[in-house]
């Protein structure tokens, strides 16, 4: 059988007959579980999808509705035999078709495609042919409609602008001019659908109106937005008063779902800079933050929130890079939410909050804004999972992580985020979260003291930064190289102290210019002390080291190893509890070491509270990029103190 959601709902019997689907409710039933695409939806949650209000016997019509749609999409199963099409699962039901016999689900599998060939392109034309309107144009009224409206409508946007640059980009589309004309008219805030009508109207002999086409553009970026036009509608300029063709040369590149929220500003650019490192990194910060700031003045709150929201830039590490930028976006973000209020759709809260716990990972947050940030955190994950929407449940879950540094002994915890990370992005095509997965389960593994599997989570990161143009993933796993290399130089015939200080040397050069202040200041020399402290040597004492960071809580160390006792004594006492943050265990461990040799019991005593929960892990970095060996060891040498007469 085959079932057609894109438009009014409607089902066809094998024999092309149609299914008699009965009243609204049924079919919104049936609806509702397409939407679920084969994952089972609770009894609960139709109820509450089918009725704001719901009655008395809100679950027995539900049962009703069901068993009424099974007569019609099966009117030939005999009595007593279980359904096959939409049938019980647990406290739900489910629908059991292939994906391909339903419309919605051909379309979102075909755009998937073209977007990794464009040899589907035909295919793609025809998955936009078949949409006969809105989606679920009669389930009206509901908000779970409303949601995958929107979101499909943005899909659909996409796939026309996909298929009309395929065409462009293999020399054809003068024919495009009027239907691209129609789209930018409706649509004039996607600045890629200006770009491709001005190479439509060039293919089609017109440059002069091509021309005025991006000068249309410009000033409608500028005057309505405050924002220039992107690379691509620049070079398309030069390109047509230069009299070279359009785009040739240039390499389209569609490498996962994209942004599902509406329309191409700057940000975009940002989000693409924030994957390639370096200065591009910091370019990416100030040009997002810019783009928010203008979105802001027009006004428009939906397109304030689109803009915030569009950068779903995976997020590794738990203290901004710049921390005044990160503060400005979680304020604009909780401004709109604010606005906006119950008016926002689901789809958008869930990606403002993710915003919000995503950018609240200063580790010198005070605890209320750091439990603001959890709450937001696990809002948007419930919101995700409700809308079932992959790439944002894994946005969702990245500020899930960022948020699960509360107190030590978190590693199991972190690496079941990373495997349903890993696991959505590999089954829905997400690259660059399918990268996020494996460094979470690298850092996971790593704390937990199993190397081997660290190793292959970093190797599988590297196969796939290579084919996603991620360059910042090999910056990472040289941390973790020469982490594990400072691990096995304990035993006996591993590699040499001074072979893992070379290593964590050659990660140093590489982090420098990898755009990533957050991470870089200061790790270098805690890794190098925490090498010395695997090997019972005292802490480096060379004043040029910069500690960045973590100087409160190396300096007591520091100073031991200068023989200034007491100056150490004081230091130690001054130095505060240590932040919520990737470093949190490694910190902890630094104070029980200097406790201990300074026979500081009450300070010991804190120590080794902090430590306990994490007794069975190693220290450093959440165990991916440094390491001082196991917190077990620090543990037992705070207790003994803490325990002393």
């Amino acid at each position: 059988m085959r079932i057609d959601v894109l438009g009014a709902v409607r089902a066809f019997h094998d024999d092309g007959g149609p299914v008699a689907l009965g009243g609204p409710r049924h079919r919104e039933v049936l609806a509702r579980l397409v939407a679920a695409e084969g994952r089972m939806v609770t009894t609960d949650t139709l109820v509450d999808d089918l009725w704001t209000d719901p009655p008395a016997r809100a679950v027995g019509a539900l049962r009703t509705f069901v068993a009424a749609l099974r007569r019609a999409l099966e009117p030939g199963r005999p009595p007593r035999v279980p359904p096959r099409v939409l049938v019980t699962e647990g406290p739900g039901y489910a629908l059991r078709l292939p994906r391909e016999d339903v419309d919605v689900h051909r379309f979102e599998d075909t755009l998937a495609r073209a977007r990794r060939d464009p040899g589907a392109m035909s295919a793609l034309g025809a998955a936009l042919a078949a949409w006969r309107g809105p989606a679920y144009a009669d389930v009206t009224g509901s908000g779970w409609a409303r949601r995958e409206r929107t979101r499909l409508e943005e899909l659909r946007l996409e796939g026309v602008e996909l298929h009309a640059r395929i065409l462009l980009d293999s020399g054809h589309g003068a024919d495009l001019v009027a239907g691209l004309g129609d789209h930018v008219a409706e649509h004039p805030w996607r600045e890629p659908a200006w770009g491709l009508l001005a190479r439509a109207l060039h293919r089609a002999g017109r440059r002069a109106d091509a021309l005025a086409t991006l000068r249309r553009a410009r000033a409608m970026l500028v005057d309505r937005l405050g924002l220039d036009p992107g690379p691509e509608l620049r070079r398309l300029e030069t390109d047509l008063l230069n009299g070279t063709e359009p785009g040739a040369g240039v390499r389209t590149s569609w490498t996962g779902p994209g942004v599902r929220l509406g329309p191409r500003t700057t940000v975009d650019l940002a989000r693409t800079l924030a994957l390639a490192g370096g200065d591009a990194l910091v370019h990416s910060r100030r040009d997002r933050l810019a783009a928010v700031e203008a979105a802001e003045r027009t006004g428009d709150l939906r397109l304030t929130a689109r803009v915030i929201a569009a950068y779903d830039v995976p997020a590794l590490w738990s203290r901004a890079d710049d921390p005044a930028q990160s503060r400005a976006v979680v304020a604009a973000a909780e401004r709109t939410l604010a606005a906006l209020g119950p008016d926002c759709p689901a789809d958008l809260t869930a990606r403002l909050l993710a915003t919000v716990a995503v950018e609240s990972r200063s580790g010198d947050l005070p605890e209320a804004r750091l439990e603001h940030a959890g709450r937001a955190a696990r809002r948007a994950e419930e919101l995700a999972r409700e809308l079932a929407d992959p790439a944002l449940l894994a946005f969702a879950l990245n500020g899930v992580f960022l948020q699960t540094f509360t107190r030590p002994g978190l590693a199991p915890e972190r690496d079941r985020i990373g495997a349903e990370i890993l696991d959505l992005a590999t089954r829905h095509g997400l690259p660059h979260f399918a990268v996020l997965g494996r460094l979470v389960r690298l850092q996971s593994a790593s704390a937990l003291g199993d190397l081997d599997a660290a190793a292959a989570h970093a190797e599988a990161a590297e196969q796939l930064a290579a084919t996603t143009e991620a360059p910042l993933v090999s910056v990472l796993t040289g941390w973790f190289r020469a982490r594990e290399t400072a691990a096995r130089s304990t035993a006996p015939g591993g590699p040499t102290a001074a072979a893992a200080a070379a290593r964590y040397r050659a990660a140093e050069d590489a982090l420098a210019t990898a755009g990533m202040p957050g991470l870089h200041r200061g790790l270098f020399p805690l890794a190098l002390l925490g090498l010395r402290l695997l090997h019972d040597r005292p802490a480096p004492t060379d004043p040029r080291l910069d500690w960045g960071p973590y100087g409160p809580w190396a300096h007591p160390l520091v100073l031991l190893a200068q023989g200034r006792d007491e100056q150490a004594r004081a230091a130690l006492a001054a130095a505060p509890e240590p932040p919520r943050d990737h470093m949190q265990e490694a910190l902890w461990c630094l104070t029980a070491r200097a406790a201990a040799r300074l026979g500081e019991r009450g300070i010991a005593a804190r120590a080794a509270a902090g430590l306990r929960p994490a007794r069975v892990e190693h220290a450093g970095a959440a165990g991916g990029m440094l390491t001082l060996g196991p917190v077990a060891r620090y543990l037992a040498e705070a207790e003994a103190c803490a325990g002393a007469d």
